[in-house]
């Protein structure tokens, strides 16, 4: 007879059907048990969130990157503790998330930061009570999800409210141009608390220019920006993830020396990389 494989096992108990398209508010999702026990959330065919067992693994690059910065932003190095006293006293925060998906980098925000308060725009209702029960998120006060168009959500929200805000937003493979105008630009500026920082993922393809035009709005609103990337994708020579960072405060030390420990070279780009592609961008309407 022939030898049928075992199917993978998760410690994530309550996760719905896997490997078949699950009903949501935008479509379809599907889940997807890894040899490694974590699962991989698709939403529309595209990769959306990929949850580890320990919360504080992130397997998507970018994510982990942008926990770099913000454990850095909150007073942590990655020798420090999420359960130390002075860690976690300094790790009292207001984070927003525009975009969730599975809410993986919110999870291990709340495991590395116990203290803090996260709220997580998500524009699926379905979605959103799903991944709850799927993946066993924090609770509110640590984890609100607030069920909106995220671009509605920025405009609404009051001045000074955050000290960490983080966009995450794909309509297919493309951020809505509503989050990367110069308009968003000035909300998020506006929301964000005196030093706050800005993190956004950026997908941009060879020779669009996306990452460059970004670059340039964030430099018309915030004093300091910055760009985390591989250095194949920061000379435009292949698509990839980067995460953007702005702040009207000098970014957190230590970002660059952080990422040589990552599994994949990345760098923070020198500041002369940053403003090249800022006068090399266009502003975005």
């Amino acid at each position: 007879m022939p030898r049928r494989d075992r199917p993978r096992r998760t410690s994530f108990v309550s996760l719905g059907p896997l490997e078949t398209p699950i009903p949501i508010s935008t479509g379809t999702a599907r889940l997807s048990v890894e040899n490694d026990g974590s699962v991989l959330l698709e939403v529309n065919g595209v990769p959306s969130s990929h949850l580890h067992p320990e919360p504080e693994h992130l397997v998507f690059e970018y994510m982990r990157w942008m926990l770099l910065v913000i454990d850095r932003h909150l007073g942590l190095s990655p020798a420090d503790g999420a359960s130390s006293a002075a860690g976690s006293a300094r790790s009292a925060a207001q984070i927003a998330h525009l975009g969730g998906g599975g809410c993986s980098l919110p999870r291990a925000i709340t495991a590395r930061h116990p203290a803090s308060r996260q709220v997580v725009v998500e524009v699926d209702e379905l979605l959103a009570q799903q991944v709850r029960t799927w993946f066993d998120l924090p609770r509110s006060p640590q984890l609100r999800l607030r069920i909106e168009d995220a671009a509605t959500a920025l405009a609404a929200w009051r001045e000074d409210r955050f000290d960490v805000l983080v966009r995450d937003v794909f309509v297919g493979a493309t951020t809505p141009s509503s989050l990367t105008s110069l308009e968003a630009a000035c909300h998020v500026s506006r929301v964000l608390r005196p030093g706050g920082i800005y993190l956004a993922n950026c997908a941009a393809p060879p020779g669009s220019g996306l990452m460059a035009d970004e670059v340039a709005t964030l430099s018309e609103v915030f004093t300091h920006v910055g760009v985390i990337a591989e250095p194949a994708h920061l000379s435009g020579k292949r698509r990839g993830n980067c995460v953007l960072l702005a702040s009207q405060a000098e970014l957190p030390d230590g970002i660059d020396r952080d990422l040589r420990s990552d599994a994949v070279s990345v760098r923070l780009a020198p500041r002369a990389q940053v403003q090249a592609l800022a006068r090399e961008g266009r502003v975005l309407g």
